[in-house]
């Protein structure tokens, strides 16, 4: 069992911050597109290759991510339609995700086996993120699963502060 930590940079317009391990040893690097479209968070290794891709859907009439771990499509989050709360779905063949996921506060089952778990960090500048994998070799679609989430929570609260839906 590992431990990883994300904590985003608060103002990084570019979207870069760090994935570390319990001795706060950078273990992945995540670099958003700045003004590209589509918007793109790439997640690299510490060899700089490149391990998962997370893509905002364009000309969508709702918000979707689209999640690639070593170049194929393992997870999608989209927006559901709804009037009073912001409601998203996500979607991944064999992969569940049980818990308050909006809240950062979950845990990820495959084929019904515990794989990893996620709990948001309290009194923190900027979010901060606990990662817990239970399987090593799920360790680049878990990494993948907390930044998508976290962008799918930015994109909302963007919509939000602009007045639409």
């Amino acid at each position: 069992m590992r431990q990883l930590y994300i904590k985003q940079k608060v103002f990084s317009l570019s979207g870069k911050f760090s994935v570390k391990d319990q001795e706060e040893n950078e273990v992945y690097f995540v670099e958003g597109s700045f003004m590209q479209i589509p918007k793109t968070f790439s997640i690299m290794d510490v060899a700089c290759q490149e391990v998962a891709m997370i893509t905002k859907k364009t000309f969508s009439f709702l918000p979707t991510f689209f999640v690639e771990v070593h170049g194929q499509e393992m997870v999608t989050i989209k927006k559901e339609f709804s009037f009073l709360k912001a409601r998203y779905s996500i979607d991944a063949a064999g992969i569940e995700v049980q818990g308050n996921w909006w809240d950062m506060d979950f845990e990820v089952y495959r084929n019904e086996e515990l794989i990893g778990a996620v709990s948001k960090k309290w009194f923190t500048w900027g979010d901060s993120y606990q990662l817990i994998i239970v399987e090593d070799e799920m360790e680049p679609l878990l990494v993948s699963l907390v930044v998508a989430i976290d962008c799918a929570k930015a994109a909302q609260s963007a919509t939000a502060a602009g007045g639409g839906a």
